[in-house]
């Protein structure tokens, strides 16, 4: 048998075409694209950062401008020690006229708030009912002194008795009284200034039918006041009757009114341990009231010396007050003298009027800042400057201009 062998067709190299090509890679492109954003980033950074250091050197060649401040000297005089307390203002005459009877207002003979005199008619009630009663009375009272007068000469001729002469007499007495008791009811309706001052409003008008006790007008004297305080019993030992006392009142802000002590009371106030004082003070101008509210002070005759200083140069904490002082330094780099200031707790004593005590903490003659020490801190530099700066008094008292 004849052996077939199969050939199977080779395929043709030529006809198939050549192998594909190597695929390319695409990490290459993408890889310099970031590098190029991250060298570009780099470099903005780098040149931040040099401004930045730059402006951290030029920050650090800068000086700030001293703060601007006004300043006092811690100042020592001789101050009069004084107790301190509230009192009231009361006249030294003073009244409430009230009606002692009934009746009708028939007459007013005074304005209100006007000056009256000693013995000056005020008001006037209807008296018609009485002065004829008083007519009546004097009539009965001329019959019984005609009967006495009779009697008187018969007794002395021994006609009549004892006894009918003591009747008659008796009976004059009686209707003499009743004349006297009328007068003086019509007096009594005819309301007269006890004494002089100043009327006050009236509570009645003209017609007004008034009772027993009902308020007319108040008067007041005004020339001299009262006023009356207060102080613990522990400082009894200092008060004397005579001492000098001064007054200020919100009523008359910048005036301040002198007087004396004139009367300390026998008794202490068991409620508040306190003696009750009154001190009198002259009013000529009348500015005083009665009823005004007074801050007293009762000086005493000894003297202290005492440092103070401006009110305002206090900064005033719960955990201590204290001020600024101004001391002269040398900058260690610019080798010049500087204002530096130093914080310095002090201990306060009596504030009178723009100024306050200082009972420790500075000395006489340290320059302080002497406003706006709440915005200052210790150690800052500061330039002074007293051109605006405003005075501080002892007494002050309000500019009217």
């Amino acid at each position: 048998m004849e052996t077939v062998t199969a050939r199977l067709p080779q395929r043709s190299v030529s006809g198939l075409g050549a192998p594909p090509p190597p695929r390319r890679s695409q990490k290459g492109p993408i890889f310099w694209v970031i590098l190029g954003l991250v060298l570009i980033f780099l470099l903005f950074a780098g040149i931040k950062v040099l401004q930045f250091m730059t402006m951290g050197k030029a920050f650090a060649k800068m000086v700030p401008p001293p703060t601007t401040v006004t300043s006092a000297v811690v100042k020592e005089e001789n101050w009069q020690p004084a107790l301190r307390a509230v009192g009231s203002i009361s006249p030294v005459q003073g009244a409430t006229i009230s009606a002692e009877l009934a009746g009708r207002v028939d007459e007013i003979n005074f304005e209100s708030g006007g000056q009256v005199e000693k013995g000056q008619p005020l008001l006037k009630l209807d008296v018609a009912s009485e002065e004829a009663q008083f007519r009546s009375a004097k009539a009965e009272a001329a019959l019984a002194k005609a009967e006495l007068d009779r009697s008187t000469d018969l007794s002395k001729g021994s006609v009549i008795s004892k006894s009918e002469f003591d009747t008659a007499q008796a009976k004059f007495d009686a209707a003499q009284a009743a004349v006297d008791n009328m007068q003086a009811i019509i007096n009594k309706k005819a309301i007269r200034a006890p004494f002089a001052g100043v009327a006050g409003i009236r509570y009645v008008n003209p017609g007004q039918m008034v009772a027993v006790g009902d308020k007319l007008v108040t008067l007041q004297t005004l020339d001299q006041v009262f006023v009356d305080f207060s102080l613990p019993q522990d400082e009894l030992s200092k008060i004397v009757v005579g001492q000098k006392v001064s007054i200020t009142t919100d009523a008359i802000p910048g005036r301040e009114f002198g007087g004396t002590l004139t009367a300390i009371n026998s008794a202490i106030d068991t409620a508040t341990r306190s003696v009750q004082l009154q001190a009198t003070l002259e009013n000529k101008d009348h500015s005083l009231r009665a009823g005004m509210f007074a801050r007293v002070q009762l000086l005493l005759p000894e003297k202290n010396l005492t440092l103070y200083i401006p009110a305002t140069a206090v900064a005033y904490a719960p955990f201590g007050d204290s001020v600024y002082v101004i001391e002269k330094k040398q900058n260690e780099k610019t080798k010049k003298d500087e204002l530096i200031l130093r914080q310095q707790f002090v201990r306060l004593g009596e504030t009178r009027g723009d100024f306050v005590a200082v009972t420790g903490g500075v000395k006489k003659g340290q320059e302080i800042v002497s406003t706006g020490a709440f915005k200052l801190r210790n150690g800052m530099d500061v330039a002074v400057d007293n051109t605006l700066a405003p005075k501080a008094q002892l007494a002050p008292a309000p500019d009217d201009t």
